[in-house]
């Protein structure tokens, strides 16, 4: 089994003991992402269309890491603080899957890294 770890300056560091993502055997499995700047690693202000914007703009700059992008998900799992928000979180995500949505799966709960709203992971196809 080949296992490499993907890193990228354009998404934020991982703040804990694990990867943006993993590549092996022609899948990408990417770590959640949250409403992170990268630059900062500080959320990014506006709400939960701002963070879901930032979130999923993160994982597009894993994927390309990765040799992949997002229009090879295969799978992702949307984690929300609060449900209230799935149809704003949902608006964005159509922004960035237009055509062919991956399978998904949207969960709440009791609370997200640094207080964050909106997390996403992903696996992809290479």
């Amino acid at each position: 089994m080949n296992r490499t770890i993907v890193s990228t300056e354009k998404a934020p560091k991982a703040i804990g003991p694990y990867s943006q993502a993993i590549r092996t055997d022609g899948f990408v499995f990417a770590a959640g992402q949250t409403g992170l700047d990268p630059s900062t690693m500080e959320l990014v202000a506006g709400g939960v269309e701002a963070q879901a914007r930032q979130v999923l703009t993160n994982l597009k700059h894993v994927l390309e890491a990765a040799g992949t992008g997002m229009d090879r998900v295969v799978k992702t799992t949307v984690f929300l603080t609060d449900m209230a928000n799935f149809a704003a979180m949902n608006a964005v995500y159509m922004e960035f899957f237009p055509e062919n949505p991956p399978a998904r799966s949207t969960v709440a709960v009791a609370g997200l890294p640094k207080g964050g709203l909106v997390e996403i992971e992903a696996l992809a196809l290479v």
